[in-house]
């Protein structure tokens, strides 16, 4: 069953909403973006959110101490490292680090390797230069599934949106599915309407439809 992460959320309206369509990950941006939150705010939103939900950090080529700070301060469950981190930094973060990486064409893939027990997973995005993420467009999904024979589990992002989620999931069969700019009115502010038909899309996808209703249930206020 293919999780769901939300990146990109800066306030509490789209956080909640999210969690009551039954996303499994939230994702803050704590570097250079039109989405960038401070910590502060972050903690903000995280303490209202119930247990057992998942959130992301994205750093992008941030010192290891601040990092640390603001995972311990925002209580965040991961961290997402988006730059040039080593497979060493990310050893020291092993158990809550997820790398991305932008894919180009299948040379893209041969850095992967290096981060095997470093990382609890991997992501990948579109290559556009000089941008570390958030590219809203789509790379070819082959080079994907060909990056799951490395053994990670993989993290599809890049241009998801309510119409190519689907096929995405088809494709790839991916351990977890990242949206952000695809389903937003504008940088930093989710369109609810296009948030619950990307959720319910990927939650009457057949082949990981099991134990997951196309109507998500409402959570109780907290």
């Amino acid at each position: 069953m293919v999780k769901v992460k939300i990146c990109g959320i800066t306030n509490r309206d789209d956080a909640r909403l999210a969690v009551d369509l039954g996303v499994d990950a939230l994702g803050f941006i704590f570097a250079p973006s039109p989405r960038r939150i401070t910590p502060e705010a972050a903690r903000g939103i995280i303490e209202t959110l119930p247990p057992m939900l998942q959130t992301v950090g994205v750093f992008v080529n941030e010192t290891e101490k601040n990092i640390g700070e603001i995972l311990e301060y925002c209580g965040l469950s991961l961290i997402q490292l988006h730059g040039d981190e080593s497979p060493e930094f990310c050893q020291k973060f092993r158990t809550r680090a997820v790398k991305s990486f932008r894919v180009k064409d299948a040379e893209s893939l041969e850095s992967i390797r290096a981060y095997q027990g470093q990382v609890r997973a991997i992501l990948l995005d579109t290559y556009q230069k000089g941008l570390a993420g958030g590219t809203g467009k789509v790379f070819p999904w082959e080079l994907a599934v060909k990056a799951k024979e490395i053994g990670l589990p993989v993290i599809l992002s890049g241009g998801l949106t309510p119409t190519n989620v689907e096929e995405a999931i088809r494709t790839v069969r991916p351990y977890a599915v990242d949206i952000n700019s695809g389903i937003e009115e504008r940088p930093g502010k989710k369109s609810s309407s296009l948030m619950k038909q990307l959720i319910q899309t990927v939650f009457r996808t057949e082949i990981f439809g099991s134990g997951r209703s196309a109507q998500p249930t409402v959570l109780p206020s907290y």
